[in-house]
């Protein structure tokens, strides 16, 4: 009986073509052209820090560093280069991770002084047989702060025979003395192009056929990382069992096809919503996930922003032909303002559906948003319709009240709903608002519309009627009034004034009587305040009080005597220049 043959243990794509010298490395020519001039130059520096997003190859490159140092060529006496020959003792083990004078330590489970400490004092050993004892530690953002500290006398002034590497992903949490003491590389995200032709080539060598649409699919998810786009092409070929096409590379990773994505966002920026959700809902039912429906939403939103603003940015080779004519159309279409706030609705929807308890529905209430945003106007035309001084605004999707016309001055007017108060800010006075096109019922207070004050006083008594006496004070103090009519209030509060007192005046105004108050900021300088005038009105009395016979005849009676109120009395005949408001809170003087 004879024993069947062995069989190989299969390797994942991302450990089976790890690349064992720089050559192998895609995307990183600025870091091989440094090592390669600092090993040729000999100028080796003792400490290295590598950081980039995860897969990049931070690990793979630390490891082709200590091959290239230790690497002592087929013949035994070769020295350091950028060309590790993979055949020697060094090369092999430190390949198979057994190298007694390579060790990897992994800083996200040795955080404590006691690991860093245990790590120096074995740096002031000579290596057992190696050129250069080297210490790669992965994930060296994780240290303590204790365990930094520990390292840093160590790290400045090194043994000549050992060499540190570091990487990491959060080269912020790194503390400034350690990096201000290594040599500093910036792995860079590979390109989609450059992915797209490293793993057609996998693809070649494993024989595995893969459509151009699928590899696409994969480098773009894969996000620049070489590892993350390994794994998902390992599944890949597992789930296609003899091909990759595109179909099961988007049900695998739970995305809609493109063309589905640019269907479903020209139904949306057309404002034909019920066509949209009918498509999303099939998208949905056909395995889409709705948070990466939004997600590739915006995807083509800012790639379509990039191709109205930069036209060359269409011609990406990663971009089919149908995508690209089809994207310059609807980008020439699309206006960049329409673009934008798309993209800032969909930033916030996708925040939206991430923590909806139902996803599906928080993406259907994102695309309702969308849709009818589509159809607004452009603040250019809201502001070249106000500048026309037009009294129906601009068309809206839906029956909405007209905007206000502006006259000029610092601000536009702000839209008002039916029966709501309007806010304008500007220079000038206000003018008349524009009638809304299909009259609402008005807010009521009650069961039947109440009449509204004819002037300011009256006005700043109903506040005092409706107890509410923080706005009655700071309309008495802190107002000064330019133009009041029924139905319209313009105002030019002082700075002690809140900046929401007109919005606020507006809408008590509107739900006290029961219709539309039009309430606006004026620059200018309008009369007096209420209580300036009550405090004008108490002067002009207390004169005319000193003018008279008898009070003149007390005062020479009393020297020293003051006047402290005014009473109108018919039998003291005093009359006074101007009538006498109310009495106001702090009426009434001491006599000194």
């Amino acid at each position: 009986m004879t024993d069947a043959p062995e069989q190989t243990p299969y390797r994942v794509l991302a450990r089976k073509y790890r690349p064992g010298d720089f050559t192998g490395l895609i995307g990183q020519e600025a870091l091989v052209r440094t090592l390669t001039n600092a090993i040729s130059s000999g100028r080796i520096a003792h400490a290295f820090m590598l950081t980039g997003v995860r897969g990049i190859g931070k690990t793979t490159t630390a490891r082709i560093i200590a091959r290239a140092l230790n690497c002592i060529g087929p013949d035994g006496k070769g020295g350091p280069t950028i060309n590790p020959c993979g055949v020697c003792d060094h090369c092999r083990s430190i390949a198979e991770d057994r190298h007694v004078d390579v060790m990897e330590v992994d800083a996200a489970s040795h955080t404590g002084v006691d690991n860093i400490r245990e790590l120096t004092d074995g740096a002031r050993y000579l290596p057992v047989s190696a050129r250069y004892k080297i210490y790669i530690i992965d994930e060296v953002h994780m240290l303590s702060k204790g365990a930094f500290n520990a390292l840093l006398k160590t790290l400045e002034e090194p043994p000549e025979h050992v060499k540190f590497i570091f990487a990491t992903t959060e080269i912020r949490k790194v503390p400034v003395t350690v990096l201000s003491r290594c040599q500093r590389f910036d792995l860079r995200r590979v390109p989609a192009d450059r992915l797209i032709e490293h793993f057609r080539a996998i693809a070649e060598q494993e024989k595995v056929p893969a459509e151009d649409e699928a590899l696409a699919i994969v480098a773009r998810a894969a996000d620049g990382s070489v590892r993350d786009g390994l794994s998902l092409l390992d599944q890949a070929m597992a789930l296609g069992d003899g091909g990759v096409t595109a179909t099961q590379v988007r049900d695998m990773l739970g995305l809609a096809d493109r063309t589905q994505i640019f269907d479903l966002f020209g139904k949306v920026m057309a404002g034909e919503i019920a066509d949209a959700l009918g498509q999303f809902a099939q998208m949905y039912q056909d395995g889409a996930d709705p948070v990466v429906v939004i997600q590739d939403l915006m995807d083509l939103t800012h790639w379509l922003t990039r191709v109205s603003v930069v036209p060359d940015a269409a011609e990406t080779a990663t971009v089919p032909e149908a995508e690209r004519e089809r994207g310059r159309a609807m980008a020439g279409e699309l206006p960049i303002p329409v673009l934008t706030r798309a993209w800032q609705m969909l930033m916030k929807g996708l925040g939206e559906v991430q923590a909806a308890p139902m996803p599906i529905q928080a993406a259907e209430m994102v695309l309702v948003r969308l849709a009818y945003m589509a159809e607004l106007p452009t603040p250019a035309d809201l502001a070249r319709e106000l500048h026309k001084g037009g009294s129906q605004g601009v068309n809206a999707p839906a029956p909405a009240p007209a905007l206000p016309p502006s006259s000029g001055g610092n601000g536009g007017g702000a839209r008002a709903s039916a029966g709501g108060p309007t806010v304008v800010a500007r220079g000038e006075p206000a003018p008349e608002p524009a009638p809304p096109p299909d009259p609402a019922p008005a807010p009521r207070a009650s069961a039947e519309a109440q009449p509204g004050p004819q002037s300011f006083t009256e006005l700043v008594a109903l506040s005092e009627e409706k107890r509410e006496a923080i706005l009655h004070t700071q309309l008495r103090h802190n107002v000064h009034l330019v133009r009041c009519e029924a139905g319209r209030l313009e105002i030019r509060p002082d700075e002690n004034a809140p900046r929401d007192l007109a919005a606020r005046v507006g809408t008590l105004l509107s739900e006290w009587t029961g219709r539309r108050w039009v309430v606006s900021v004026s620059g200018e300088q309008g009369e007096a305040t209420l209580a300036q005038q009550a405090e004008a009105a108490r002067q002009k009395e207390h004169e005319a009080a000193a003018r008279h016979p008898l009070v003149q005849a007390a005062r020479k009676a009393f020297p020293g005597a003051k006047i402290t109120r005014v009473e109108p009395s018919p039998r003291a005949g005093l009359e006074a220049d101007a009538p006498a408001p109310a009495p106001d809170d702090d009426e009434g003087m001491d006599a000194g």
